[in-house]
């Protein structure tokens, strides 16, 4: 879809509601936290092949923050993002203050993502999944789509909003996305804004390690040497700090030995903290 098409932008519930009751047919939801990138916009583009209208959320969420991370630094640039959005016909941009999302402060009933939170990034980040958990229920039930689109890039997440809406029956289809690339092959991110030169060059060395990873799987090397290899290659950059290499199931991210897996690495390139994976095929 080529078309430029002005978003209608809302802040506030009311207006929320409001612009909702006009959007007739399936309406399909891409939740974001702004700082609007390629891999953004291709989920807009595939929102429009499952839905009649897209409703996209930019939201720096607080909960999925825990003390010491990057909330107050996370880049928001709304106007640059909402014209972007115009370039793929985005119908809604509902981008609320904190005190909209949680009107009444802190949630006081929360969520348990599962063990599944409790591996990987939920090592890392304890709190991380209950916060992301939290927010897209509350997104979901202001905007009632038929249809979420989430990308592949964070496997984990992705993984466990779908056992959320499994689980706790919501009426809700949910969309994983393939992971979009730079022409070098650096995963986009948000904060790949946080890199310097330098340090985009160094990290150019996870998406490496990750296909060669994926070669040796279908190769037919065992899991144990997968991971090996590369834990290697990204131990042999310098100034790239590696905080884990996996191969996972990719419905419950447990260690995953043959089949379908997930091989899911994250690690610091100076102070930002990057994740990536690709799907391999376990012989």
């Amino acid at each position: 879809m080529n078309a430029v098409k002005q978003p209608q932008v809302v802040h506030t519930r009311t207006d929320l509601q409001a612009a909702l009751s006009k959007l007739s047919g399936r309406r399909a939801l891409v939740m974001t936290m702004g700082a609007l990138h390629a891999g953004h916009l291709e989920l807009v583009r595939q929102a429009h092949q499952h839905g009649d209208h897209v409703v996209v959320t930019i939201f720096v969420n607080p909960t999925q923050f825990a003390p010491g991370e990057d909330f107050d630094a996370y880049p928001r640039t709304l106007e640059a993002d909402v014209a972007a959005l115009a370039t793929v016909g985005a119908d809604l941009v509902y981008a609320p203050a904190v005190e909209e999302v949680y009107p009444h402060g802190p949630a006081r009933v929360t969520i348990d993502p599962g063990p599944t939170a409790k591996v990987l990034e939920g090592a890392t980040r304890p709190t991380h999944f209950a916060g992301v958990c939290l927010v897209v229920n509350k997104v979901f039930n202001l905007v009632a789509p038929q249809v979420a689109m989430f990308g592949r890039k964070d496997a984990q997440q992705l993984a466990i909003i779908r056992q959320m809406v499994r689980d706790l029956d919501m009426p809700i289809e949910i969309v994983g996305v393939d992971i979009v690339r730079d022409e070098d092959g650096l995963a986009l991110s948000s904060r790949n804004a946080y890199l310097s030169a330098d340090e985009r060059s160094r990290a150019l060395v996870l998406s490496r390690a990750l296909r060669s990873g994926a070669q040796l799987a279908a190769e037919g090397a065992s899991a144990e040497q997968v991971v090996g290899s590369v834990r290697q290659v990204i131990n042999s950059q310098p100034g790239v700090e590696l905080d884990y290499v996996a191969l996972v199931d990719p419905v419950d991210f447990t260690a995953a030995t043959h089949g379908a897996a997930v091989l899911a690495v994250a690690a610091k390139v100076g102070s930002t903290r990057l994740i990536d994976n690709a799907e391999v095929d376990l012989q």
